[in-house]
């Protein structure tokens, strides 16, 4: 084996001074290593260079070392230095330029980071109060063949849904999710549904006392979204609701609500 065979690559002597806290002398191999155009490992050096520099403290030149690597158009490196843009953009309230890089992850188009770049274009879309981006986002992750990046997805749909008072359409979302998804990503997705049915039953007890039931059914209809409501955590609700049955004007509708409030008592 000669001297050369022996010798230890240079990005493996970077590491191991970036591991020591040599971030210098880790910095010198990589920057010559990321210069090069014809060096075969430059995008990986240019990641690693990113990461070395930001730790160093200069953020300016980690981001100049990351489009060096996004440049090459590297699937996996390139990848790593888009995220690794976007995530320190978004880490200085820098939307736009965050987004711009995610988009950037879409562009490469590498399998294992295209579904985690639809979930940050979804987070910042919910931020700039674009809805209908954010459901298109997510839906888009929902696509992907990673079963927990998926189940993510679905779970942060459906409470969006449920937040702006679709939980049918949500329920009917999960339902599917939960028939795409392995096993072990269901407990979330359960969960989802189960707090889909409480806010439909909300609906339907709500819609119930405004239809003018009869006294009897109007009371359990009061007494049940009444006691559903704290699950939600919406505890002042709930008290608005048994203040609405025990001031009714129908007394008798009044006399059976005070009933089932004083169960609690």
């Amino acid at each position: 084996m000669t001297s050369s065979e022996l010798e230890t690559p240079p990005l493996d002597t970077a590491r191991r001074l970036a591991e020591r806290g040599d971030l210098d002398g880790a910095a010198a191999i990589l920057s010559e290593l990321a210069a090069d155009p014809d060096e075969p490992d430059r995008a990986q050096a240019a990641v690693g260079l990113a990461v070395v520099l930001e730790e160093r403290g200069d953020v300016e030149a980690a981001r100049a070392a990351a489009r060096t690597a996004l440049a090459t158009g590297h699937p996996e490196y390139a990848s790593q230095a888009a995220c690794h843009l976007a995530q320190g953009f978004e880490r200085e309230g820098r939307a736009e330029q965050a987004r711009a890089a995610w988009q950037a992850v879409l562009g490469v188009g590498a399998a294992a980071y295209v579904p985690l770049a639809h979930l940050a274009l979804a987070r910042l879309a919910v931020r700039a109060l674009d809805l209908e981006e954010a459901e298109r986002e997510l839906r888009a992750a929902m696509e992907a063949r990673d079963g927990e990046v998926a189940a993510r997805a679905a779970q942060e749909l459906a409470d969006l849904l449920m937040e702006h008072g679709e939980p049918g359409a949500a329920a009917e979302l999960l339902l599917d999710a939960l028939e795409a998804v392995p096993e072990e990503e269901t407990p979330g997705l359960r969960v989802r549904l189960g707090i889909a049915h409480l806010e439909l039953a909300c609906a339907e007890f709500a819609e119930t006392v405004e239809g003018g039931a009869d006294a009897q059914t109007s009371a359990l209809a009061i007494e049940l979204l009444a006691r559903t409501l704290p699950l939600r955590g919406r505890d002042d609700d709930a008290g608005r609701v048994w203040s609405y049955g025990l001031e009714h004007a129908d007394e008798t509708l009044a006399a059976e609500v005070r009933l089932r409030y004083q169960r609690d008592t």
